[in-house]
């Protein structure tokens, strides 16, 4: 992928396939370093399918035999030198605490580091199509801190769904606030 706000926006929907009702994305940049994770509370993945889930023929897919989000991930990752990682737990094994954490290292320097890409339209896409999910987003650079938590969101709003229009325009809006 061409930018890493679509790697983050295909792994949280890997989350959503994976019937999570919270999703965590954090992102952290510190000099020419840049490291994401997104963890979930779903279904987790049995270890035998963690062990394969970098081969781009092991995919939970029923349209297609082969899922390139992650092996995509992973390669991305590591041509800037960085590294990719994945722990799960699956629901059978952890009734109570299970979920999947997918974080990955950039060098934002490397001759091959992809852009960030347009982190706020990715949460807003994810909030809109999910609007039961609860989100947490962070991002954190050297100079700034942006968040924004869905379960905040949908205390004030009530009964109003988060992809209501109104509430998606202003999601995006204060987003970008954070940016600027």
């Amino acid at each position: 992928m061409k930018e890493l706000s679509l790697n983050i926006l295909d792994i949280a929907e890997n989350s959503v396939k994976a019937k999570a009702t919270k999703v965590e994305i954090k992102l952290e940049e510190d000099g020419e370093i840049l490291k994401f994770s997104i963890s979930d509370d779903g279904c987790g993945m049995k270890p035998d399918f963690l062990k394969r889930v970098v081969d781009p023929f092991a995919t939970t897919r029923t349209t297609r035999p082969v899922g390139l989000g992650i092996p995509f991930l992973k390669l991305a990752a590591e041509q800037t030198g960085g590294s990719m990682e994945i722990t799960s737990r699956h629901i059978e094994d952890f009734p109570d605490s299970h979920g999947t954490t997918t974080s990955a290292v950039f060098y934002k320097n490397h001759i091959d580091a992809a852009p960030l890409g347009d982190i706020v339209e990715t949460v807003v896409t994810l909030i809109q199509c999910n609007p039961d999910i609860e989100f947490s987003f962070t991002h954190v650079t050297e100079d700034r801190t942006v968040r924004l938590e869905t379960a905040e969101l949908k205390e004030v709003l009530g009964d109003v769904p988060l992809n209501n229009i109104e509430v998606i325009l202003w999601i995006k809006e204060y987003l970008v606030e954070q940016y600027n």
